[in-house]
């Protein structure tokens, strides 16, 4: 579906204008054209590749979709893939862009993305000076509001980390806190495999050798790099106290096993020790020595339950019971 087709000179807007002439305006010098689609259709695909002329190979993986994020320069122009939070009930499903940056014309088609992009769009043109940069800068004011949409994520992992770690020493909590950060580990991966390759691709637009395109944006290019790098290195640090949670959360398991190990043991040797006497006075030899006491079964009890409850003494006492 097209959202938009728009023609700009000079970092003003000039008009909205029809696919079949975007051939005409890119022909004009200082003008430049921005499209914008969304869940493009390949017929739509094939009639953007005519129009500005578009790699066969980067037109495939745009139409095919599921690509890993990545930069691809094909003669003059750049494809840039870019993973996107979707938005909607399920936060953490991600969308893709794929972006044709030329030097007059920027085409960029998402899809499995609720969130649109014409914030991008109204931003760049109340800022004429910078849009007058030409597509390079609508690149990377497209990428600035990817990265920017990573935030709330890592907020949101960081907030769930905290509270599965106030309650990790929560005695019978250990299964369903394991598995909370299990889950955890599996979403700070998925944002982690989308937010990894763009720091590549972000510091392959700024320093050393620069696409023309992007010669004149560099700068903001490394600002982008520098949010992709925190961004980064906080999804880093979740991952190191997601494994130390993991483990103490397992220790906490054994802990836990091992408290009822115990208190199995101590119930254990209290009935032995019981067993035992009961054991010795329940033989039935003729001539045993208590048989004919008048009070050896009373006694025979009381050293019973005296034993039993010296055990239980002894073992409150070490802290098993």
């Amino acid at each position: 579906m097209l959202i938009n087709c728009v023609a700009y000179e000079d970092g003003h807007k000039l008009s909205d204008i029809p696919v079949s002439d975007i051939d005409q305006w890119i022909a004009k010098p200082g003008c430049f054209v921005w499209v914008a689609l969304k869940d493009a259709t390949p017929l739509e695909l094939t009639q953007m590749q005519q129009e500005f002329g578009l790699h066969e190979l980067a037109v495939e993986d745009a139409r095919n979709g599921h690509q890993r994020p990545k930069l691809e320069e094909y003669g003059s122009t750049l494809f840039v893939v870019m993973k996107i939070p979707a938005g909607g009930d399920d936060v953490w499903r991600l969308g893709e862009m794929a972006v044709f940056v030329g030097e007059n014309f920027v085409l960029s088609t998402r899809r499995e993305s609720e969130p649109g992009f014409l914030g991008v769009r109204q931003r760049c043109e109340r800022e004429p000076e910078h849009l007058k940069r030409g597509a390079g800068f609508v690149l990377y004011a497209l990428m600035d509001e990817v990265v920017d949409r990573y935030f709330p994520l890592l907020d949101r992992l960081e907030t769930e980390l905290e509270e599965i770690e106030a309650r990790i020493f929560d005695r019978g909590q250990a299964r369903h806190n394991i598995e909370r950060l299990y889950a955890l580990k599996q979403r700070a991966a998925l944002v982690r495999h989308a937010v990894a390759p763009l720091v590549e691709v972000a510091g392959k637009l700024h320093g050393g050798r620069v696409p023309a395109v992007c010669q004149q944006s560099q700068e903001y290019f490394r600002d982008v790099h520098d949010h992709l790098v925190r961004i980064s290195t906080a999804l880093d640090g979740i991952r190191e106290t997601l494994a130390t949670a993991i483990q103490v959360n397992l220790s906490m398991v054994t802990i836990e096993e091992s408290e009822v190990t115990k208190r199995l043991a101590a119930w254990a040797a209290i009935f032995a020790v019981s067993t035992a006497l009961a054991g010795i006075w329940g033989m039935n030899f003729e001539f045993m020595p208590e048989l004919k006491w008048e009070w050896g079964y009373p006694l025979a009890l009381g050293v019973i339950a005296a034993s039993g409850g010296l055990l239980f003494w002894r073992f409150r006492r070490a802290g098993w019971l």
